[in-house]
Formats: C-alpha cells, structure tokens, sequence
C-alpha cells in the first residue's frame, strides 16, 4: 500500500504526504517563523556564539607558524592539531569517516536530532546569525508578512536592501572563512588583497563560494534541512522509541481546544494557539509527531512554556523526552544497539588513537626493483638494485642514510644523495652489495636500517638475491 493510499483512510495523516515547504501545486511556501524567546532559545545562543568564537578562531591559530588545521581536499593535505597528514594517512582518515557515521547513529539513537539544532553550523548561521539581522531589520513574523504584501515605496527599498547587503556581507565573511580552512589564512590574504586582474582564478573562487552562501541564507534557508540534507530522512532508521526527541505530550494536551474564559475546562492542556507552528523555522506542527523536518531547534518549546505559564498549567507540554516517556511514562534506558554502537566506536576511537600516536614521521618503503637479477661484482661480491620511496610527514628537511644490519655491506645511491623536503616525497633506486661469503642462500633475509643524520628512522625487513655456490668458484 502506498504512502498515500494509506493516507487516504485518516485524513489527519495528510501532512506526511509532503513536506511543510512545498503547497499542493508544487510551488514553494515561504517560512516567517515569529521570533523566540525563553530558556532554550537563550541557551541556544551561548552556545552558537562559543561556537562561532571557535569557528572564526581557529584559522587565525598557528603552531610554529603553521596552521592548527587545514582541510586542503584539492592538495590531499590535511593540518590536525599542528601536524601534517597527507595521502600516505588516507587510512586514518577512512577509520575517522567510519568511527563519524557511528557517531552519528550512536548519538542519533540516544539524543536524536540534538546535533541539527544546537550544533550545525547550517543552524547556527541561518536561525541565530542570519534569521536575527532579518528581525533587527524588518521586523516580528507579522511585520515581515505585511513588508512583502505592501507596494515597494522608498522604506520597503531601504530594508531590503539593507538585509540584502547585510547577507551579501556576512555571505562574503562566511565564505572567505570557509576557504581559510582550506588554504590557509595566508593564502587567503594573498587572493583578497590583490585586485581581480592579477588573480582572476582565485577572486572567481571567492566570489562563487561567496554566492553560494548567499543563496543558501537569503533564499534556499531551511530547504538545506528538508531537502537537501538526508539527516532528517534517516531517522526512520536512526530512532527509536527510546530515542530523545522534541515531543508534544497528546495524552497531557489532548484534546485540543481554545481557552474561554469563566469556562469549566474538560479538554487538554493544550489551547490551540498555534505559536509552536508560529515559531518553527521549517513551518511544521509539532504536535502532529516526529517529522523529517523538524530539527529539534526547541523554538516551540520555549514558545508553549510562555503559554502553559500565562493559563496557570506546568511548562513542558512540549519538552524532550522518548516516545515511551510520554506514552508508557518509561525513563531512558540504554538498548541494546546503543551497547552495540558504543562497544564498536570505543574500540575505532582506540585504533585511531594507537594509529595516530604511533605515527612514525616518515613512511620508507624498500623493495627489489622487479625484473631484476643479482648482478656479480669485482672482488667477490654481488649486488642488488632496490627501489626506494620515502615520504617525509614532517615540516623539515630529512638527510636519509642507510645501513644494512650485521652485515658488512655497501651501498650506492644511484643518484643524488636522498635529501627530501618536508611534506614530499622521495623516489630513487639505490644498489645494496655483498661479500659473497655472506650468501648462503638464494633469497638472504636482512633488515636495514633507516637513519635521518643520526636519528634512526625505522627498520626495513627485505631480502638480497644471490648465488651461494659463487663462493666456490
């Protein structure tokens, strides 16, 4: 049975057919959610402006004059805490992406869309930076509506174009800052301050992901949540009842009804005011249940608070809890795939930590170049070619030498000394040769040693071909 078939039997399940953002035709609904206030809304905003403190922060900080992080994805170069990771760490990169996704689920299954309305920046931007100007400018939800349905005349031309430019702005800021975290406020500094002319790739640059903000904060807004992001599809698969949600209590506030005065009340606590629909960024109805749109802001929280206070009945009608919390009056218990989740993150965050801890700083590798044999030298040695590949995780240049251990040995870099620059990689062969009396059999195991000037590097597990029966010869 199809979605809509279902429907079609209880007419108050019509909501889940479409999203809040989209009427009937098709066509777009423009949210004005009217501004909120109360604990969570003022808690909300400490929280965004220590976020955003952070965020705009960290590409100023420097360790040894390089950047604290940096997210270069063109390069394949990534700056964590101070420390170079390149495409030779892609593998830690690969546990960190899986240990996020069961993050993700683990936190999802517990606090459910927590993260969406206290911490993503998608949020922070558009309802505690972006949405704020809008009502410093033009006004409260009503204010709004009437601005848009009055005649242009020269106060409507002021607004909105003091919200454009004030968007265009922030847009610009915001952009700029997301490329900081990519190439470096250095690099950064070194595009802005030169005119377009002399850097036309890189003024495209900033101007595109300058553009591409603005759309996201002055018209695409809470359709990044509903449309774009797959977070709110998800949680048919992430949640359970057991998970904590922003929920309207139904067995407390049904039914529903309007509050008269001097009358003896028999229904719900909740009034149908309406102001939880009214202060809802993605225009949905709380009370209809969990929906993809919501992403737990807890505008309406604070928004059914101001009112159960006003008609003398206990806040939190609206309010965090589980599914079972409300229905069953069940506290939060920890599940068994919360267990699950838990065990296999626990022991991800443990090799990422081993992994990241024990990272030597350079990566040698040494291996026989194929196709080759042992070739016979004057004074009763053999040799072998190898081919050498040293990649340098550090800032500073590295000298290499090698040595073959206990035995008595020589060898000859087929090149220029293997001198390597911080952050590059070498690639060079060199030849490894023998006393023949060494040789006592065809493939002789051996480890050699890897030295930075005098600083041991780490050692190398190989074996030298050769023909013991030469030493009869």
């Amino acid at each position: 049975m199809s979605k809509s078939e279902d429907n079609s039997s209880n007419p108050a399940e019509f909501y889940r057919d479409s999203i809040s953002t989209v009427n009937k035709d098709g066509n777009r609904v423009w949210i004005y959610p009217k501004k909120p206030k109360g604990f969570f809304y003022n808690a909300r905003t400490i929280v965004s402006i220590f976020l955003l403190i952070i965020l705009f922060g960290l590409p100023f900080i420097k360790v040894d004059g390089r950047p604290l992080f940096l997210f270069n994805i063109l390069e394949r170069k990534f700056i964590l805490f101070g420390n170079f990771f390149g495409t030779h760490d892609f593998f830690i990169f690969v546990l960190i992406f899986i240990a996020g996704i069961i993050f993700i689920f683990l936190f999802t299954a517990v606090y459910g869309r927590l993260f969406c309305g206290w911490i993503c920046p998608q949020t922070i931007f558009m309802e505690l930076v972006f949405r704020k100007i809008e009502y410093w400018i033009e006004g409260d939800r009503n204010d709004q509506i009437r601005l848009n349905a009055a005649p242009w005349s020269v106060q409507k031309a002021v607004k909105k174009i003091s919200k454009q430019s004030v968007f265009l702005g922030l847009s610009f800021l915001i952009g700029n800052l997301f490329l900081a975290y990519i190439i470096g406020v250095d690099e950064l500094f070194s595009i802005v301050m030169k005119s377009p002319s002399e850097n036309p790739e890189g003024f495209t640059v900033v101007m595109a992901v300058t553009g591409g903000f603005y759309f996201v904060f002055a018209s695409f807004r809470e359709q990044a949540c509903t449309i774009v992001c797959p977070y709110g599809r998800l949680q048919s698969v992430l949640l359970d009842r057991n998970s904590i949600v922003v929920a309207y209590d139904d067995k407390r506030g049904e039914p529903r009804g309007k509050l008269k005065r001097g009358e003896d009340r028999t229904k719900g606590d909740c009034i149908d005011c309406k102001l939880c629909v009214d202060v809802c960024p993605t225009g949905i109805d709380i009370r209809n249940g969990i929906q993809l749109e919501c992403v737990n802001c807890t505008a309406c929280i604070d928004a059914c608070d101001e009112v159960m206070v006003k008609i003398g009945k206990p806040k939190r009608l609206i309010r965090y809890d589980s599914l079972n919390g409300i229905s069953l009056g069940e506290k939060f218990r920890i599940s068994p795939r919360i267990l699950t989740y838990t065990s296999f993150l626990l022991l991800l965050l443990g090799l990422i930590t081993y992994l990241i801890f024990s990272r030597s700083d350079a990566s040698v590798t040494i291996l026989r170049a194929p196709g080759t044999m042992y070739q016979e030298q004057p004074g009763g040695k053999i040799s072998n070619i190898y081919n050498l590949n040293i990649v340098n995780k550090t800032y500073e240049p590295m000298n290499i030498s090698l040595a073959v251990q206990g035995l008595k040995s020589e060898i000859k870099i087929l090149g220029e000394d293997v001198s390597v620059d911080g952050q590059q990689v070498y690639e060079g062969r060199f030849m490894l040769i023998l006393e023949v009396k060494d040789i006592e059999r065809i493939s002789t195991p051996l480890i050699i040693d890897v030295y930075n000037g005098t600083e041991k590097l780490s050692e190398i597990k190989t074996s030298f071909m050769g023909n013991p029966e030469l030493k009869n010869q």
